[in-house]
């Protein structure tokens, strides 16, 4: 038998059938099910479901309380807040299983979802993009961007390092953090 290349903690399941990379850290009372795939070096907090058919790239961070459901998929660099939501059903009903019309949710590469946020299924999250906690997604959000409130909307544009960014008349900011530059063109932020 080879040795295991990832952490589980003891209070932890993981169902035979998953696929789990190296340096993943799996902590107290999660449950990871048969089906899903989980890349090198995510984290996933305390008290985690990670669904069937659920794909995680590398180094998503998973925190608390945090249930992901079948028909998502995150990027690489993705971070969860706690106790955020991830919905799978436009409308559910106990008496009614529409478990094959699960809609996808797809999170793209490096974008944050704050605390409480949630995200009803069928959406797409793009690269980079920042829910503020509490923030409930009912459609599409654009890369870069930043966006609060219920129903969440957009108040600004975010750099890869997560700092707010401030464009001048030309269009152009330089992320205070990093120093890198990005072009707002025709509501569409690119780095250059």
């Amino acid at each position: 038998m080879s040795e295991t290349k990832y952490f589980v903690h003891p209070s932890a399941f993981v169902d035979e059938g998953c696929e789990i990379a190296e340096g993943v850290k799996i902590w107290h009372f999660s449950h990871i099910m048969p089906g899903c795939k989980i890349g090198e070096g995510c984290n996933l907090g305390q008290n985690v479901v990670v669904s069937p058919k659920v794909v995680l790239g590398k180094n998503v961070r998973v925190q608390n309380n945090v249930s992901i459901y079948e028909g998502v998929i995150c990027e690489d660099d993705v971070f969860l807040g706690p106790s955020m939501v991830f919905t799978n059903v436009i409308n559910p009903r106990s008496a009614v299983s529409r478990k094959h019309e699960y809609k996808q949710t797809l999170v793209r590469k490096g974008a944050t979802i704050g605390a409480n946020a949630t995200v009803v299924c069928g959406n797409e999250i793009g690269e980079y993009a920042f829910i503020g906690a509490g923030a409930v997604i009912t459609k599409p959000v654009a890369p870069y961007a930043l966006v609060v409130g219920n129903p969440a909307k957009q108040i600004g544009w975010m750099s890869e390092y997560g700092q707010r960014l401030r464009f001048n008349e030309e269009g152009k900011a330089v992320c205070l953090e990093s120093g890198e530059a990005y072009k707002l063109e025709k509501n569409t932020v690119t780095k250059y």
